[in-house]
């Protein structure tokens, strides 16, 4: 039995990094990804992964000598790559058909075009450089809360998952399903955890930060395509992260 519960938990961990990362994973048969909702319980520690591998070259960084900028901007480089930049690519998309369409219809056909447009720019610019900016401040520090909002803003993900449909038919929304309630606060339950154990009381209010900032998003969705996407997660995830480093930096 605890070989099968380790197995299991294996299972997700590694789905869960397929998903949200585009690291060299080993090839996970079709039928493993029927457990894609199930699976978003370990979200925050693939966030968590990401983080630790970015902060540790920022760390290398750092001790090289480098100013905290240009680490900030290594470490934010770094997090694109490892996920493929599917968040932001989400965010940019998201920004472009909420703002770019009259209707749900056209919010959704802008939403999946694959060509950017001005909101999707000026989103990407102004999320990419607050990042860094935050970093920044809070390097001098350590990368504890780096890896915290890393792994706080993938928990964020599950809730909108959990508190709207799929605003289309097909698609990866509609491909994952919707995670059962146990999951959904399994993943909200670890990404507090680890951002407790990592910035201390701080981290109450990086929570309370990531909490308001999925709430407006979720809020928003529901206005505007009367659901969720895949771009809206990854809109999730950045917006989220940002609220959580926001609140770390003012504190």
């Amino acid at each position: 039995m605890k070989t099968d519960l380790f197995s299991q938990f294996a299972r997700d961990v590694q789905l869960a990094a397929v998903l949200l990362t585009r690291l060299p994973l080993p090839h996970l048969p079709a039928p493993a990804f029927q457990r894609a909702a199930h699976a978003v319980w370990a979200y925050p520690l693939i966030g968590a992964g990401v983080g630790c591998l970015a902060g540790g070259l920022g760390a290398l960084a750092w001790a090289a000598g480098l100013p905290a900028l240009a680490v900030a901007a290594l470490c934010a480089a770094a997090m694109a790559l490892i996920t493929g930049a599917m968040h932001e690519d989400g965010l940019a998309d998201t920004a472009d058909g909420f703002w770019g369409g009259w209707d749900i219809q056209a919010r959704l056909k802008i939403m999946k075009d694959s060509h950017i447009g001005t909101y999707g720019v000026l989103a990407l610019i102004l999320a990419v450089a607050l990042k860094c900016a935050l970093f920044a401040a809070l390097i001098p520090q350590g990368f504890a809360p780096l890896i915290a909002a890393a792994a706080l803003s993938r928990a964020m993900m599950p809730l909108v998952m959990r508190g709207l449909p799929p605003a289309r038919s097909t698609g990866l929304a509609q491909s994952v399903g919707r995670p059962a309630a146990a999951q959904t606060w399994a993943a909200a339950g670890l990404g507090a955890a680890l951002t407790l154990a990592l910035t201390g009381p701080a981290g109450l209010v990086a929570i309370l930060a990531a909490l308001a900032a999925c709430l407006a998003v979720t809020h928003l969705a529901r206005l505007k395509i009367g659901g969720y996407t895949g771009d809206v997660l990854g809109a999730t995830q950045t917006l989220t992260e940002l609220a959580a480093l926001a609140a770390l930096t003012a504190l």
